[in-house]
């Protein structure tokens, strides 16, 4: 099922491999005597900019495929290709360095460290792959998502837009490839998620990110270049 495209809608042209590719990706679970099928036979092709909502009803696997594309979790069986890598083919430390260099991620809980400044949050992923700027690089971002006069708070100490904007610059600091989001405005009342969304769309335009979001936020999937709808575990369209 594919949106139309609006104005600000571009997807780039990608002569290669699709920078994400999928092949019979599956997820089975068991629980007692049987088993249950979260995620069957997946097979999906994303191409470098392109920005894909996946939805579906709660319990239709659409987190399940986003931990899986990520690595995060492993298939029952099924194959993951990020940017040209068969990534189960990487042992658990090998997966995670590769997240490092190609992957951002938005939480619908924001997952920021509560003992650490919002520079200090952004700095995070600099100072994890030895960036030796990484504060200039952490503030000028926080500049960037119009948080300058915030850099020195803790998250308690923010409010949720607030919270979700530190988040967005610490998912794009380190310019990933692919973003990562998971009901990045799920925490959020309607104006500020629109603000949210109107943020995330204007880096992902400047960066040429390729962006995952899982979502019930129609306002949010609409905005997106390509709908993935999950059923029980099924690509449904």
């Amino acid at each position: 099922m594919v949106n139309p495209l609006s104005a600000e809608q571009s997807v780039a042209v990608n002569d290669g491999e699709p920078i994400i590719q999928t092949c019979n990706l599956t997820r089975e679970v068991e629980t007692g005597d049987t088993r249950l099928v979260i995620l069957q036979d997946a097979n999906l092709q994303i191409d470098a900019g392109e920005s894909i909502a996946i939805v579906g009803a709660s319990g239709s696997g659409k987190s399940t495929l986003l931990g899986l594309l990520a690595g995060l979790d492993r298939p029952t069986r099924g194959t993951v290709l990020l940017d040209g890598v068969d990534i189960f083919k990487l042992d658990e430390d090998e997966r995670a360095v590769l997240r490092g260099k190609l992957l951002g991620f938005m939480f619908q809980s924001f997952q920021l460290l509560p003992s650490l400044t919002a520079l200090e949050n952004v700095m995070l992923p600099l100072e994890l792959s030895g960036a030796d700027n990484a504060r200039e690089v952490a503030h000028t971002w926080l500049v960037r998502v119009g948080l300058e006069k915030r850099v020195g708070h803790y998250p308690k100490q923010l409010s949720g837009g607030e919270q979700q904007r530190v988040a967005i610059a610490r998912a794009f600091v380190t310019h990933p490839k692919m973003l990562f989001a998971d009901e990045p405005t799920g925490n959020l009342d309607a104006a500020t998620g629109t603000q949210i969304i109107d943020l995330m769309f204007t880096l992902n335009r400047e960066q040429g990110t390729t962006l995952i979001l899982v979502t019930h936020d129609e306002n949010l999937s609409a905005r997106c270049s390509r709908v993935i709808k999950l059923a029980a575990g099924k690509v449904v369209s």
